[in-house]
């Protein structure tokens, strides 16, 4: 049975204006209006910001009071004696959200196809019906029971009206949360954490700051700190990624670098491959054979010096995929350095010349420096696993924690990840790559993976470049915004600058949370980005407070004021406070 919006208690007047941008409403008697609002113990700040439901002949109508004016004559009129005295006419200016089947009021309609006549008459929404509604937006009709929702929180204007949202509104068309700092946002995604637990949903999340330790007490959720507990494998590195690290100079070491990292390939291939036939062992190398000429392998590395180069050619083309897959580099990487020195040989004729190029290996020399020193740095190392690592291995706990029922949130803590190279940013990204491709194999199709990259700011719209290395794009979590949806990896933002993520990862974000907002640019990249943030909406975010939110959207017909209710449990970092201190005599 539908819950019918219209309550003649609730009553406030007649339309007596309607353009296409918006309409006006008469009140009677302002006395009518004092009354409503008197008994509304609940709302706040009067009529303005609240929803009203307006009455036509087929069609309902649902929209927000945007002001509230008295005409110019009554305006003149008005003193402290007669305000309470005399009854004026007061006249709203509202907008206009959506229309609704006026016998089925269940049927929200999209858009705005018609408007209300003249004499329509306007009530205060009710609060039941918008609470059933709201329940229902981005669902389709059939898959209604089947969908889970929880609880965001109340109305700013009505805290009896509650916000009930589903996980396919918020997400399915990827989600930002944006806002200035102590808008909310933290507290805001702590509570999307206890909706996916309790909805029994999956999402991973990236913390870059450790904000979201505090749930480390809770049985649903799994913490992968790096460095200290976890290392993403330097095999799941790009090869991008592995000279960003290493930042070769173009003309001089990029090529030499990479001849070296194919070569370990092709030895690891071999070693751990070995054909039946062709290979024998010395004693200290390994020899394979091939027409009479052979590949040396000596402790993992491919002796180049005085061999033939067509067995190592033939090698090269027998794994060709898997050398030329610079997507995953499983070799050897505590080898590269002396790699680099075995590839300082030219070719004479069909064979490696018998003594080193000391000109290309004077060149490589800073080069061979970078790697030694990236390679034994301890915080690298621990990031990357260069070095017999004693912690896990994180690509093997994301793996573990998808398959885990009773596991709902992985968080991935980059609190103890320095700042210095950029390293953040690439390790962020090469995660984001990672999630990417493994959807790509339709393996969230049935159970869909929310992606929470809090603080993206710092890791989206990147590009590497120094006196060494030049420019690379950091574009995984684009990519992800622009094809994942399709595949259910679903991304939400977290950010108090959204002018500084890519215009086109902010343009796929099909739901956007938006706290309070005061810059310009910010205030324009949301508006730009987001179909349903018209010049209305947005006047209202400079004056939110701490925890309140405008919800918009694709799957929102309408934007929704909400208070976010404060989570079961807080985020670390609150706003450090000053204190008294003694002082000193």
């Amino acid at each position: 049975m539908s819950i019918s919006p219209f309550n003649h208690s609730h009553f406030l007047g007649y339309v007596n204006f309607v353009s296409p941008a918006f309409i006006k409403v008469h009140f009677p008697s302002s006395v009518l209006m004092k009354t409503f609002v008197h008994h509304a113990e609940t709302m706040r700040g009067g009529l303005v910001g609240n929803y009203i439901v307006i009455e036509g002949e087929e069609k309902g109508f649902l929209g927000k009071m945007l002001e509230i004016s008295l005409p110019e004559k009554e305006r003149l009129e008005l003193s402290e004696r007669t305000f309470s005295t005399k009854a004026f006419h007061p006249v709203g200016r509202i907008e206009v959200l959506l229309s609704f089947d006026l016998f089925e009021p269940s049927k929200i309609e999209k858009g705005i196809n018609s408007l209300p006549l003249i004499g329509s008459k306007v009530f205060i929404c009710s609060g039941e019906f918008l609470a059933t509604h709201f329940k229902t937006f981005g669902i389709k009709p059939e898959n209604i029971i089947d969908s889970p929702t929880f609880r965001m929180g109340n109305l700013i204007y009505d805290k009896n009206v509650p916000v009930d949202i589903s996980l396919q509104a918020l997400f399915s068309r990827h989600c930002a949360v944006v806002g200035t700092t102590g808008g909310g946002k933290s507290y805001t995604i702590s509570k999307f954490i206890e909706g996916v637990i309790e909805t029994g949903a999956k999402a991973i999340i990236l913390d870059p700051t450790g904000e979201y330790s505090t749930f480390d007490t809770h049985r649903n959720v799994a913490h992968s700190v790096l460095i200290s507990e976890s290392y993403f494998p330097y095999q799941n590195l790009s090869l991008n990624d592995l000279f960003v690290l290493f930042r070769p100079s173009g003309q001089v070491q990029q090529p030499i670098l990479l001849e070296a990292i194919k070569s370990l390939k092709v030895a690891k291939c071999l070693l751990t491959n070995i054909p039946n036939n062709g290979h024998t062992k010395d004693g200290v190398n390994d020899v394979f054979n091939f027409k009479g000429q052979h590949t040396v392998v000596s402790n993992g590395l491919v002796v180049k010096q005085g061999n033939f180069t067509a067995a190592y050619n033939n090698a090269y083309y027998i794994y060709k995929n898997i050398v030329e897959d610079f997507a995953f580099n499983n070799f050897d990487i505590s080898l590269l350095h002396r790699q680099i020195g075995n590839e300082c040989f030219q070719i004479f004729n069909d064979r490696w010349s018998g003594t080193r190029d000391e000109r290309n290996y004077g060149n490589a020399t800073s080069l061979i420096m970078r790697i030694n020193n990236v390679i034994s740095d301890a915080d690298y190392s621990g990031m990357f696993g260069f070095n017999n690592p004693t912690t896990s291995n994180l690509i093997n706990q994301i793996e573990n924690f998808l398959k885990d029922p009773s596991i709902n949130i992985l968080r991935i803590g980059f609190e103890n990840v320095p700042y210095n190279f950029q390293v953040r940013e690439i390790l962020a990204n090469s995660l984001g790559r990672y999630l990417l491709n493994k959807a790509r194999t339709n393996v969230f199709r049935d159970d869909p993976l929310i992606l929470f990259v809090d603080e993206a700011h710092q890791f989206l719209n990147k590009k590497i470049k120094d006196e060494y290395f030049e420019s690379t794009e950091l574009n995984a979590f684009d990519n992800i915004a622009k094809e994942s949806r399709k595949y259910g990896l679903f991304l939400c933002l977290s950010t108090q600058m959204p002018r500084d993520i890519p215009v086109g990862t902010l343009s796929q974000m099909g739901t956007f949370i938006t706290h309070r907002l005061i810059n310009y640019q910010d205030k324009e990249a949301i508006a730009s980005s987001c179909s349903t943030a018209n010049k209305e909406t947005l006047a209202f975010l400079p004056s939110l407070g701490s925890g309140e939110a405008i919800i918009m959207g694709v799957d929102f017909p309408m934007p929704i004021s909400v208070m976010v209710d404060l989570p079961e449990i807080t985020p670390r970092f609150n706003t450090p406070k000053f204190k008294i201190k003694q002082r000193q005599v």
